[in-house]
């Protein structure tokens, strides 16, 4: 292992690094940098290390969520011991400007939210927000093309409330958008041309892709021009591309190119794997066959086609599997069968319910930065950076479906 001093941060390597001065003995920081190689645009740009393998190239790919395809990489007793307490932050020392992630760290405290657009997923989502979020947001910022919805959601949100303890449950204030990135997470959950219910089209995210990606475009390009350092939040629909799409958009100049100015991977998260978890568990708890999931399951993939449903990690069961994530991709379809847009738990069980886990630095469902996509995956928010789910072994089926769903993404953005 090779150390440097990078303007008092410790940085750790696995190889020497040229023009990074002399070598210094290990360090006794509480937080260890580990330099880690990767593609300036499609690499991640940091994370938390878990295990030493992931110091290598192979912390940006897929690989990484499964400590049997990790490469054994031996690491000595100063950075096995950082890596055990969780205090080794990987950065990747391709992309322009890295020497500026030695400097974050997480602001402490309540954390202020902006939701932009008010419709039955906003309403719903700030609900949720605003009775469960006391502990962990000072307020609530709400923003929409009509101004008679945000003053009714106004209206509604400041008369909850409990009697006698006045301030327990935070504050919602109608914004202008010039005020949307004032705020520590900004969440999009804006969305136009939504297929009527009744109408024949099959995929109805992927029939938004288009219509939604040009909204965030704009958006992306305000955050860029706010220089926004929180977390921006994709909800609609497809949630996965289009958070690829707010990445992507905000890192371009005027000309449309490439210049690594906007949102980093990191601060980009699709809040839409969280009712196909929480689809997956209604069905497993009504058929004994699948029960399994719910102590040993997991999900993996976006929210719609390439999601994959694995009944169990440690007892795998492909037929169980690929019948329990068909159950969960059409579950929406059902809704829409009996006369309703699906829209209540996604807006809760990926929306409010998520974010909220997000925010208490908790474990939860959503999509981060892997393999150039926005994949799917049990993750969370760590002082150290965003921890993915290492887990002990994938079964060959399962992490071939997990692929699958990644090649999807790429063909889409």
């Amino acid at each position: 292992m090779y150390y440097y001093n990078i303007n008092g941060a410790a940085l750790v390597s696995l190889s020497p690094l040229e023009g990074f001065g002399p070598e210094i003995e290990p360090s006794q920081n509480w937080r260890l940098y580990a330099a880690v190689p990767g593609d300036p645009v499609l690499g991640r740009q940091f994370f938390k290390v878990t295990h030493p393998g992931q110091m290598t190239g192979a912390g940006h790919g897929l690989d990484t969520l499964d400590v049997s395809r990790l490469p054994q990489v031996q690491a000595d007793e100063w950075t096995a011991r950082a890596i055990e307490d969780g205090r080794v932050t990987a950065v990747n020392t391709s992309r322009p400007g890295w020497e500026e992630l030695l400097k974050w760290s997480p602001n402490p405290g309540k954390k202020r939210v902006n939701i932009l657009a008010i419709g039955d997923v906003g309403s719903t989502l700030l609900t949720g927000l605003k009775l469960l979020g006391g502990d962990v947001i000072s307020s609530i910022g709400i923003c929409d093309l009509s101004d008679q919805i945000t003053a009714r959601w106004e209206f509604e949100m400041g008369q909850i409330s409990l009697p006698w303890d006045y301030n327990v449950f935070p504050e919602v204030e109608v914004i202008t958008p010039d005020r949307l990135f004032d705020c520590d997470m900004f969440v999009f959950v804006a969305s136009k041309g939504i297929p009527p219910v009744g109408s024949q089209v099959k995929d109805v995210r992927m029939a938004q892709f288009e219509a939604n990606a040009g909204i965030v475009k704009h958006y992306a390009k305000m955050a860029r021009e706010k220089q926004f350092k929180g977390l921006w939040c994709a909800v609609s629909d497809p949630v996965d591309p289009l958070a690829k799409t707010a990445y992507l958009e905000s890192n371009r100049d005027e000309n449309g190119d490439w210049d690594g100015q906007g949102l980093g991977p990191e601060q980009v998260q699709g809040f839409g794997l969280g009712v196909m978890n929480a689809r997956a568990a209604y069905f497993a708890k009504r058929d004994g066959r699948l029960a399994s999931f719910l102590t040993e399951g997991r999900s993996f993939g976006p929210h719609g086609t390439g999601l994959f449903i694995a009944n169990s990690i440690a007892n795998y069961d492909e037929a169980l599997s690929q019948e329990l994530t068909q159950l969960t991709v059409t579950a929406n379809l059902k809704m829409r069968e009996i006369g309703f847009k699906p829209y209540v738990a996604p807006a809760l069980s990926s929306g409010a319910l998520s974010l909220l886990l997000t925010l208490r630095g908790e474990w939860h469902c959503g999509s981060v930065f892997l393999d150039g996509v926005y994949m799917g995956v049990k993750n969370r928010y760590t002082p150290a950076g965003i921890e993915t789910e290492l887990l002990p072994r994938i079964p060959d089926e399962l992490f071939g479906h997990i692929w699958e769903a990644a090649e999807h993404l790429k063909s889409i953005i």
